[in-house]
């Protein structure tokens, strides 16, 4: 627990005193002010977060974090929980949707057991920080020990000092892990207080009878329970997961050591729902990547106070909604990097420009 005040304790809010300079710069390029919208507000929101007046290139990773679901048992997914461990092998062999997006936008993907009910030994490529062999079911008791979630999230911030090392610039969070959107629901009802009829959706699929079947299963494992909405550690142990618990985790490293992190849907945003509710500054270093479709999604952004940069009615999750995110950050400071100013190019600024 020490290892984990530490970085928490450590994440400070950003600073803003280079915000004239960026927004200076910005207006005196060669356009009316503001004409690039939103692509401005991210090449500013990341110059503030690294807190740096221009941008080195981008060196994208995404972290995949997969865990398996002792509630998987109650049938609460139109997938069986097979389908952990079958995926994490896609993705090591670069087939999956992450992969492809990922190519897409020249990012890189690592991949993170963290709580898969599988014995991978030695598979190469696959990063090892196994707490468990997945949760159990909550509704039956807690889904985790109080020390195997503060041991998740700190794995989860070993794995992003580990790729910030590496040399990565920006980080998008991503998972894999069947059942996940019931742990990540109520752990958005406790937290964001709300009732879990507010914050579930269909996650895989599912049909109208397993659906309502799904919320009873919330309510009950809410009611067992009773995680502290005033404790995200035990919101976490009670009815999380380890693949959120890592999410967490990387989001708070990341704060720490000032590198920018994309969101990407319903699960992560359950990590970053605790990571706030951790460290209310983590948010000062973080894009939502996208809205998903998922219901409890817009309550997450409305807790974290951010807007999603896309809505294109995406939600499978692994970080594809973040990676696609990248590029349009990316293309922000490009504008701010190498569009010519009015005064480099000889172009009348006009009556608008502030400079």
């Amino acid at each position: 627990m020490d290892r984990l005040k530490e970085i928490i304790s450590n994440i400070k809010p950003i600073q803003k005193k280079l915000e004239p300079v960026i927004k200076a710069h910005l207006n005196n390029l060669t356009k009316p002010k503001g004409s690039l919208g939103r692509l401005e507000e991210f090449a500013l929101k990341y110059l503030l977060m690294t807190n740096k007046v221009m941008p080195e290139p981008l060196k994208k990773f995404v972290l995949v974090f997969a865990g398996d679901h002792g509630i998987t048992e109650e049938g609460v997914s139109a997938f069986p929980k097979d389908v952990t461990f079958q995926m994490v092998k896609n993705f090591l062999d670069g087939g999956a949707g992450i992969n492809v997006l990922a190519r897409h936008v020249g990012a890189q993907v690592k991949v993170i057991d963290i709580g898969v009910d599988y014995d991978f030994k030695n598979m190469k490529g696959l990063i090892h920080k196994k707490v468990s062999r997945g949760t159990k079911n909550m509704v039956k008791g807690p889904a985790m020990s109080r020390d195997e979630a503060i041991c998740a999230i700190l794995n989860g911030a070993e794995v992003a000092e580990e790729i910030i090392k590496e040399g990565a610039t920006i980080l998008a969070t991503g998972e894999m892990g069947i059942g996940n959107t019931t742990p990540s629901s109520a752990i958005t009802a406790a937290i964001c207080k709300k009732s879990p009829q507010e914050v579930t959706g269909k996650g895989t699929g599912i049909d109208e009878d397993a659906y309502q079947k799904k919320i009873n299963l919330i309510e009950k494992a809410l009611e067992v329970n009773r995680p502290d909405p005033n404790d995200p550690i035990d919101c976490l142990s009670k009815v999380g997961g380890f693949e959120i618990a890592g999410i967490c985790g990387m989001i708070l490293k990341a704060s720490e050591l000032r590198v920018p992190v994309v969101v990407d849907g319903f699960i992560s945003g359950a990590g970053a729902v605790l990571a706030k509710a951790l460290c209310q500054h983590v948010t000062d270093y973080m894009f939502a990547g996208h809205q998903s479709v998922e219901m409890g999604h817009r309550v997450q952004m409305e807790y974290l106070g951010l807007k999603p940069i896309l809505d294109l009615d995406m939600r499978l999750g692994e970080g594809t909604g973040a990676v696609l995110a990248m590029n349009l950050i990316e293309a922000g400071l490009k504008i701010f990097s190498e569009m010519a100013t009015f005064d480099g190019a000889k172009v009348s600024p006009g009556n608008e420009a502030d400079t």
